[in-house]
């Protein structure tokens, strides 16, 4: 009888012993990401994802969060509307992600706005840190769906007028995208410039989708005859660098501005390119405002973290992306996608705690003063969806963009 009882454990110890070697690992938390990895806006999309998913990679090979993966569910866009509304549908519904998360652009990112509005009629779904400074998601209806990390539009373009005032530069001149996201760079600049008694000097648009192969002569004409003494470009890397090549072909060599979209070094390396057929010089008097520090800015953690991560935790390329993209070893908006992420991930381990378990929501609420190595702390709360103010300004020295630590140089 001792031996039946001793045999009979032995089988359900050797059971339990099986059933935990096969246990079925935790369910990954996955992000939704709707962006541009085809066209001429592609850039945007690829750097933002190669540097959250970077991190990602970095949590996940040091045990996940609670035992559970990040995983990036991401599709194309093209950077256009439509194809983003179909995407957010599919990830809520069919892809059941934990949230939406890394977004790309103000004419896609408004137009799903009221997509994540009607979800939440039914269930929480929440977008995290959409890459665009516009102001529809940071005001009613749509604010409380939304949690930005990065500065406004208003308060890069804010930050630029000022800027350009101190030196008497103040015959400002607008080229901009013809949609949302123009308008809304468009907007920020007359409201700053008004604060001053200005008005804008002369505004030029360009069609979304447009690529450096394409001539802006016709923007630089409209702009030179009202003589300003800068422009603030409002676009993308394609269209900024065709308008910046034609205008010094013109033979204006005034600063030409960027908000922190452009994608800078995507600019640039168009803009080198060019020099080199041409023998000409396009990247002088270049400034570009930015949302996050300098990558070059070594003094600070987050930048001697993110180098050796992005160096070390090279990921996976979905299949959506396009196969000609050269990868940057290091960008602005990959260093605004691995702060994304590191956030991200410390709103995803206050989810594992009992006090916020399953509300994503109140575990981001709480996310006070957090210090994520940039010497600027974090910090959401009740009608606060934003989490950083902090705008810098980068101008071209060395091939490259570096922080601009004087603005004398261009001081009429």
């Amino acid at each position: 009888m001792n031996i039946f009882r001793l045999n009979i454990l032995s089988v359900i110890f050797i059971f339990l012993l099986c059933s935990t070697g096969f246990a079925k690992a935790p369910e990954p938390y996955i992000l939704g990401m709707s962006a541009a990895f085809s066209g001429p806006s592609k850039a945007l999309g690829i750097e933002l994802y190669r540097g959250s998913q970077s991190y990602f990679d970095h949590i996940n090979a040091n045990g996940g969060i609670g035992g559970r993966k990040v995983m990036i569910k991401c599709y194309d866009d093209g950077y256009n509307p439509l194809p983003a509304i179909r995407n957010t549908i599919k990830l809520v519904e069919n892809d059941h992600v934990t949230c939406l998360f890394n977004y790309v652009g103000t004419p896609t990112v408004t137009r799903v706005l009221p997509v994540i509005k009607h979800f939440n009629s039914k269930k929480p779904i929440y977008l995290f840190f959409p890459f665009t400074g516009a102001q529809p998601q940071r005001e009613f209806p749509y604010e409380e769906f939304v949690f930005n990390l990065r500065s406004s539009y208003r308060q890069e373009t804010w930050g630029l007028i000022h800027n350009l005032y101190m030196i008497g530069r103040t015959r400002v001149a607008i080229f901009y995208q013809a949609d949302a996201y123009g308008r809304s760079g468009w907007d920020g600049i007359r409201k700053a410039l008004k604060e001053k008694g200005l008005k804008i000097a002369a505004e030029a648009t360009y069609k979304r989708g447009t690529s450096f192969s394409d001539s802006m002569k016709k923007q630089v004409e409209i702009l030179a005859e009202a003589k300003p003494d800068v422009i603030i470009s409002v676009g993308t890397y394609e269209a900024c660098a065709a308008f910046v090549r034609d205008a010094r072909d013109a033979g204006m060599t005034i600063p030409i501005c960027n908000l922190s979209f452009v994608g800078c070094e995507s600019m640039l390396n168009l803009l080198q390119e060019a020099e080199k057929e041409k023998d000409k010089n396009y990247t002088e008097n270049l400034i570009t405002a930015q949302t996050v520090p300098s990558y070059e800015d070594t003094s600070l953690p987050a930048v001697r973290e993110y180098r050796e991560i992005m160096t070390n935790h090279i990921p996976v390329i979905p299949e959506e992306f396009d196969e000609s993209y050269v990868q940057l070893p290091f960008s602005f908006i990959s260093f605004e996608g691995y702060l994304n992420a590191k956030v991200m991930t410390k709103i995803l381990e206050r989810l594992e705690t009992d006090q916020y378990r399953g509300n994503i929501y109140a575990a981001t609420m709480a996310i006070r003063n957090l210090d994520i190595g940039i010497g600027s702390p974090v910090s959401f709360g009740r009608g606060k969806h934003q989490g950083l103010d902090e705008v810098y300004y980068t101008t071209v020295a060395n091939g490259k963009f570096v922080p601009l630590t004087s603005w004398e140089r261009w001081k009429k």
